[in-house]
C-alpha cells in the first residue's frame, strides 16, 4: 500500500540534510614537550666489548592523531650538537666530522606515519630518519601510549616509548667500523606531548 505524502510535508522532507554517518573524531595536533622528550641511544664499543650509551637534550616536533580513524603524523626535529654521553671529551668527538658532523649537520629529522593502531592506539611509526644528510626509510615500535589531561592545566597529555634499530654507517658514520665496531644503533626514546593550545 503506498502512503500520500502531502505536497508541504514532501516539501519539508526534500529541505532536510541527509542523514548524516557517524562522525570521524577531529584530529588533533600536539606538540612535543623538550623538557619530557629525549631520544637516546645504544652504541657498541670495540666489538662488544661494551655498551655506550647517550641522549640528545634538545628536541622539538609535532604529532597529529585521529584515534577514530586510527591515523597520525610524526615530525621530530633533534638538534645533533646536544649529544650528550656525560663525559665531554667524547661529546667534543661526537660533534665532530667523524661521527655526527653537527657543524654541517646541526639537525636530524624524522618524519614518519602512525600505523597498526591497537584501541585507539599507535603502535608503529613508518617513516624516514635524516641524518648527516642521508636519508633511510626507519621504522619506530611505540611499546607503550598512553593520553591523559594534564594534571596542571588540563590539557591533554599524550606519552610514549619507542624502540628502532639502524645501521649507523648507512648514515655516513663508520668510525670504528676497522676496528670490529657492530655498526648497530639501538634507538630508545621516551615522549611526551601536549594538545596544542
Amino acid at each position: 500500500m503506498r502512503i500520500a505524502v502531502p505536497p508541504l510535508a514532501a516539501l519539508l522532507l526534500a529541505a532536510l540534510p541527509p542523514a548524516a554517518s557517524p562522525a570521524a573524531a577531529a584530529e588533533v595536533r600536539y606538540e612535543l614537550d623538550p623538557a619530557h622528550t629525549f631520544p637516546s641511544f645504544e652504541a657498541d664499543h670495540l666489538g662488544g666489548l661494551s655498551v655506550w650509551r647517550g641522549r640528545f637534550n634538545r628536541s622539538r616536533g609535532t604529532v597529529t592523531l585521529d584515534r577514530e580513524a586510527g591515523s597520525g603524523r610524526l615530525e621530530v626535529v633533534v638538534e645533533t650538537g646536544s649529544v650528550d654521553f656525560g663525559l665531554d671529551a667524547l661529546d667534543e668527538h661526537a660533534r665532530g666530522p667523524d661521527m655526527l658532523d653537527a657543524g654541517r649537520f646541526p639537525e636530524a629529522r624524522y618524519s614518519g606515519r602512525l600505523t597498526d593502531f591497537v584501541d585507539g592506539r599507535p603502535t608503529r611509526a613508518e617513516g624516514e630518519l635524516t641524518l648527516r644528510g642521508v636519508t633511510q626509510p626507519l621504522v619506530l615500535e611505540i611499546r607503550s601510549f598512553k593520553c591523559m589531561p594534564h594534571p596542571m592545566h588540563g590539557r591533554e597529555l599524550c606519552g610514549a616509548d619507542a624502540l628502532a634499530r639502524f645501521q649507523r654507517d648507512a648514515f655516513g658514520i663508520d668510525a670504528g667500523k676497522d676496528y670490529g665496531f657492530d655498526m648497530t644503533v639501538v634507538l630508545r626514546i621516551q615522549a611526551e606531548a601536549v594538545a596544542a593550545e
